[in-house]
């Protein structure tokens, strides 16, 4: 496993280092899917295709209304599915927020996809409407492990959408994976890993299954049918992918991430360095000058609020400095390269770090935390365990 990413990489938002200017980001969601997975928490709904059109017009028209600051280095469009909309659905979207807070030049632009709602007729269509990185939810390539987490496509068709954008000409493409469900051998997930390292493709997510409640998952686990995860064993199956992906030149360069140079996500990395972003959508989130808000959960009150003209903001908390270097700290440990003390102390402040000048040294002590080149990191043989040292620091 490769440690932190070269500190000679460009800061450019992609070479998977902590940022002093993260940028600013747009997330829209979409909360609607054909069938809601066993695992999934999220504020998704199934059988809402009624409201898809009603959706849109309303998202636009919010985006039109509210969107406002500087041009965005990231656009990222989540679910849900938001391949269930049309290509020219999601099209208008993102033109909404072309012309309102505008582009930046390179600015990175993802869309999360389904395998079995894309096709290369559909990549082609959102590249052409300026789309150029689609995160792809495959999430195993073992058929009983898509069986037991309710996912509804095959590993062929998994795949097959891999292929399918590639061949309409995208070049950023990343595969989401999840690892350690009940369901899963480690021939499973060796194979897996395997298949994603043989797709090529410049970006892995690959995350331990968590057992949420209020899933389907969840009741099975509580009431005894399913046996629970079992943390050891996700242990090893991230030491597997930590292995296999490093020597397949992708580098670990956050705690579920691994990419090749130059491909980690812009817009995720603006997220694990406390940068600034707007949310629009159902149950979206944003965090501008330390103040975060999110808006009315379910799909029809934020239609009707945007029909009548009003706002869609549900709830909002104001971060003080001290919770916002906290929390920035917290959010930045996750990456392999660690928080640049001096930009740190820039933007927060160095109140905090003096504050807790004697845990670090502890944790330091005990291998849970290193200091190398003006970063102050987890290291990687940590990497699996960094929760205990988050805790401990904050």
């Amino acid at each position: 496993m490769t440690g932190a990413p070269s500190l000679s990489a460009p800061p450019d938002g992609r070479s998977g280092a902590w940022l002093e200017d993260p940028g600013f980001g747009i997330y829209v969601h979409i909360p609607f899917c054909l069938h809601r997975c066993h695992y999934c928490d999220f504020n998704t709904y199934e059988g809402a295709n009624a409201l898809h059109g009603p959706y849109v017009d309303a998202l636009e028209r919010d985006i039109w209304t509210n969107a406002s600051g500087p041009p965005a280095t990231s656009v990222f469009f989540g679910g849900g599915t938001p391949t269930l909309l049309a290509p020219r659905q999601l099209a208008r979207l993102l033109a909404a927020i072309a012309g309102t807070v505008g582009l930046a030049p390179g600015a990175e632009i993802t869309i999360e996809a389904n395998p079995e709602t894309v096709d290369a007729a559909a990549f082609e269509a959102l590249l052409a409407a300026g789309f150029n990185r689609f995160s792809i939810g495959v999430q195993s390539l073992a058929p009983r492990v898509l069986r037991g987490l309710g996912r509804t496509h095959s590993a062929s068709a998994a795949l097959g959408a891999v292929g399918a954008a590639r061949r309409a000409g995208a070049t950023d493409i990343n595969i989401d994976l999840i690892y350690g469900s009940p369901w899963e051998r480690p021939e499973d997930w060796r194979a897996t890993v395997e298949g994603t390292i043989a797709a090529e493709v410049g970006h892995v997510s690959a995350y331990a299954l968590t057992v949420e409640e209020g899933t389907p998952l969840h009741v099975l686990v509580a009431s005894g049918r399913v046996p629970d995860v079992d943390p050891d064993i996700q242990a090893e199956r991230f030491d597997t992918a930590s292995e296999l992906f490093g020597a397949a030149g992708l580098d670990r360069y956050e705690t579920s991430n691994w990419a090749r140079r130059g491909r980690a996500c812009r817009h995720n990395l603006l997220y694990w360095s406390a940068g600034e972003y707007l949310g629009f959508g159902a149950g979206a989130h944003g965090h501008v000058a330390g103040r975060r808000s999110w808006t009315l959960k379910l799909p029809r009150d934020y239609i009707a609020a945007v029909g009548r003209g009003e706002g869609t903001e549900a709830g909002c908390e104001r971060l003080e400095v001290e919770a916002r270097a906290g929390e920035a700290m917290m959010l930045g440990l996750r990456l392999a390269s660690g928080v640049e003390l001096g930009a740190f102390e820039r933007r927060f402040g160095g109140a905090w770090l003096e504050g807790r000048s004697a845990v670090i040294d502890s944790l330091r002590a005990s291998g849970l935390l290193d200091i190398a080149a003006g970063r102050l990191r987890i290291p990687a043989s940590a990497a699996f365990v960094a929760d205990e040292a988050l805790c401990q620091l904050l």
